[in-house]
């Protein structure tokens, strides 16, 4: 049994207060064969620099840079060690420093935890977070393998090569605990393509009821495809910024009130029982009778104890009492729709085993109490791996800018893309967000984090 001390449960600080100025993105394809991955975060960096209403011009904004963090998941699929260094050459950086990280399906969020990191401490006072991801020069299987390289090769990895087949068996286990309808899951997979075709930047939109996703093909029993993520190319740029170089920059910058992340072992079967962490929304009374049920241990194989860590640090941080009542909008790395709910969960929308309600309730969808993944999330919109925790923020920030039809509703954006604006496009700008947030996931929970973002 884990028990923590007092020094793994100490609340992160910032030395200097953190502040995010602006986003940019590609759109995000299956394949991209006409751009190579330094043009696609070239696009993603102009858009950053030259359509976010910056108060300088892009060779001054060079001249202010003195670090960048890179993002990218994968060697293996560009076949380019060192691919940060020709990014970092490409887009006019060299001789500054940088780092390259790699999380798994976190490392977008850990990439801009590094940067936060740099800026808090005064190392750095101006930094740019590029990610990206260069998934098409393989197929689909060998690409299904390298991401299952992510899993434990000594023993898990032989069990099955592709992480759909441990989340199905999350899904089975989690039904068998929580008695959880298949429409449930279902709804979320509706929700996420249904969001994505508001959004020029997004790879797999498509209005689908419920029945439609439940008689999809088999990926791995229960999931359907439709209820799994999309493997994409494309990339996405974050600014950071102290207080001072934020406000030469920008009129609209948004702080950083927290960003943390937690871990959990590589090897799902070595996850061990331990006490429920509670959030500040929960007490020991909140789990009095939960294992009683089908339930007898915790995380076990249907919670995720990184999640839990990164969200207990982060709400400590910025001082959340309740998610649901605090935040006005979430971004979930969806990478399938069983993963949503146990994150509804870790992150204390509801209790654990009740999951299920913040979709069903109605709170999860625009106009809701917790709009999530209005983006489109993983599931309708992307998931280039280094950038999709950037890409997340980069949509959090649009919305607290109030800039979500700027960047989604113009005919000229879809136009960009190749792409025509649907008749029935609708606004999904939440009406005036104060604070959000947004959850980076790797693996089967071995590395999360959880970003809060507010207006100052």
């Amino acid at each position: 049994m884990i028990r923590f001390g007092p020094g793994n449960l100490r609340i992160p600080k910032f030395e200097k207060p953190v502040y995010v100025v602006a986003g940019g993105l590609t759109d995000f394809r299956k394949k991209y064969p006409e751009k190579n991955s330094c043009e696609l975060c070239m696009e993603a960096m102009r858009m950053a620099v030259e359509e976010n209403d910056l108060k300088v011009e892009p060779e001054e904004f060079r001249r202010m840079v003195n670090w960048v963090v890179y993002s990218q998941f994968a060697d293996h699929f560009g076949d380019q060690l060192l691919a940060a260094a020709k990014i970092h050459d490409y887009l006019g950086f060299d001789p500054l420093g940088n780092i390259e990280v790699k999380t798994g399906g976190a490392t977008g969020g850990s990439a801009v935890l590094a940067a936060a990191q740099a800026v808090a401490s005064g190392y750095a006072d101006c930094v740019p977070v590029v990610g990206w991801e260069r998934m098409d020069e393989v197929s689909t299987r060998v690409g299904n393998s390298y991401i299952a390289s992510a899993a434990c090769k000594d023993f898990e990895s032989e069990l099955g090569w592709m992480y759909a087949a441990y989340y199905a068996l999350m899904a089975q286990r989690y039904q068998h605990e929580n008695n959880v309808p298949r429409e449930s899951l279902a709804k979320i997979a509706c929700k996420n393509h249904e969001y994505a075709r508001y959004s020029p930047f997004s790879q797999n939109p498509g209005h689908y009821t419920i029945q439609d996703i439940l008689a999809n093909d088999i990926v791995s029993d229960p999931l359907s495809f439709l209820e799994c993520c999309v493997m994409s190319v494309g990339a996405a740029v974050l600014i950071l910024c102290d207080e001072k170089v934020a406000h030469q920059l920008s009129d609209q910058p948004m702080r950083l009130s927290a960003i943390c992340g937690g871990s959990h072992t590589l090897r799902t079967a070595d996850r061990r029982h331990m006490p429920i962490l509670l959030l500040p929304n929960e007490t020991e009374e909140t789990y009095r009778h939960y294992f009683e049920g089908r339930r007898h241990e915790w995380p076990g194989f249907s919670s995720f104890l990184a999640s839990r860590m990164a969200a207990y640090l982060a709400y400590h941080m910025a001082g959340i009492q309740d998610p649901l009542a605090d935040f006005d909008l979430l971004e979930t790395h969806d990478a399938f729709t069983i993963s949503d709910i146990q994150t509804y969960e870790d992150i204390g929308l509801r209790p654990y085993g009740r999951g299920r309600e913040f979709i069903e309730s109605g709170d999860a969808y625009y106009e809701g109490r917790l709009p999530t993944n209005l983006s489109g999330g993983l599931i309708g919109t992307m998931h280039a791996v280094g950038a999709t925790g950037i890409f997340q923020l980069v949509e959090v920030l649009w919305q607290l800018q109030g800039k979500y039809d700027r960047f989604h509703g113009d005919p000229r954006m879809w136009a960009r893309y190749g792409k025509t604006k649907p008749a029935d496009w609708r606004s999904l700008q939440v009406k005036n967000p104060k604070r959000a947030c947004a959850i980076s996931h790797a693996g089967t929970g071995s590395h999360v984090t959880c970003a809060i973002l507010e207006r100052p």
